[in-house]
């Protein structure tokens, strides 16, 4: 497995599951790939059901390689890792071949050597299944959490990086922030209501 070097994360809110995105760079990048359309800390605790559930070790290589098939079983299982499980199984195992072909197997490598910030985002934004806000979101997390932080991190990670802010999983360290957290999200979801309303109004008149 591929080592975050870093401090104990407190992404998934369970142990087990915040051991290893702790200290598997794959399990990471995973948990971001999950974190859509579910809570949070139940697609940052997908990694370690995954590889409770699978046959052969948890990395790139072995989950590329698995029968398509077999693994939509995995993400299936019950209980379900993601609430679109064969979607997510699909676009797993298509950032695992990404990383095993582009990286060696070797997901920490992603980040490993980046000069700047926006070379960081670019190989994010690379990735299969990462958007340009899932990219942003990374690249606040890698630098404000693990202390991956090439000139420019910041910049390229905006609005993710400013300091103090709860915006974002970057943001997360205990039970206390990801409330935060989450009531920023909600705030934005009610703000995107709003502005919405008096368009489709404008629409319909």
């Amino acid at each position: 497995m591929t080592s975050t070097r870093s401090k104990k994360l407190c992404l998934a809110q369970q142990p087990d599951a915040d051991e290893m995105l702790s200290r598997d760079a794959f399990a990471l990048l995973v948990g971001m790939l999950l974190d859509q359309q579910i809570p949070m800390e139940r697609a940052f605790a997908g990694p370690v059901a995954i590889a409770q559930r699978m046959d052969g070790p948890f990395d790139p290589s072995t989950v590329a390689a698995y029968d398509p098939d077999g693994f939509v079983e995995v993400v299936a299982g019950p209980p379900a890792v993601h609430r679109f499980p064969t979607a997510m199984a699909a676009r797993i195992q298509t950032l695992a071949k990404h990383l095993d072909e582009e990286y060696g197997g070797n997901a920490s490598a992603v980040w490993a050597d980046v000069k700047s910030g926006d070379d960081l985002l670019a190989r994010l934004s690379a990735l299969p299944g990462f958007g340009a806000q899932k990219a942003k979101i990374f690249v606040a997390l890698l630098g404000k959490q693990l202390k991956v932080r090439p000139r420019g991190w910041r910049e390229a990670s905006e609005p993710y990086g400013e300091d103090g802010a709860y915006k974002s999983v970057a943001d997360v360290i205990d039970v206390a922030s990801l409330v935060k957290v989450r009531q920023f999200k909600q705030e934005q979801q009610v703000e995107k209501r709003v502005v919405a309303r008096p368009l489709r109004q404008t629409r319909n008149s």
